[in-house]
């Protein structure tokens, strides 16, 4: 059981990681953001926990964005881990549970 917790929160925090990741690349707002609110709507939003996750991924992406390349690796995991922290505090017990076992965003095409 705790095994699959710790799983399902990688898998997670990995999703937040490569959305935060697209919004760095790609900068503020655009298709990024519409990908990673999209990637969300399993869990059911209320209007004001989208404007708050969305304002959380616009910092976390700035944040990234201004590391220079060498420490994006380290010190982004950093930032992006924060982030997850503050989106999953937002959320009600159930999307919690939702929002832990949403596959990772790879940020890149889907190979098939």
């Amino acid at each position: 059981m705790i095994i699959r917790k710790l799983l399902l929160s990688a898998i997670a925090f990995a999703a937040i990681s490569t959305t935060s990741l697209v919004f760095a690349q790609q900068g503020k707002g655009g298709k990024a953001s519409e990908a990673a609110m999209a990637r969300l709507e399993p869990l059911a939003l209320t209007a004001s926990q989208k404007t708050k996750i969305e304002a959380i991924l616009a910092k976390s992406a700035a944040g990234v964005a201004a590391l220079p390349q060498d420490e994006r690796r380290t010190k982004g995991g950093e930032i992006r881990q924060a982030s997850n922290k503050e989106i999953r505090a937002l959320l009600t017990p159930d999307q919690q549970k939702k929002f832990d076992a949403l596959p990772p965003m790879t940020g890149g095409k889907k190979k098939n």
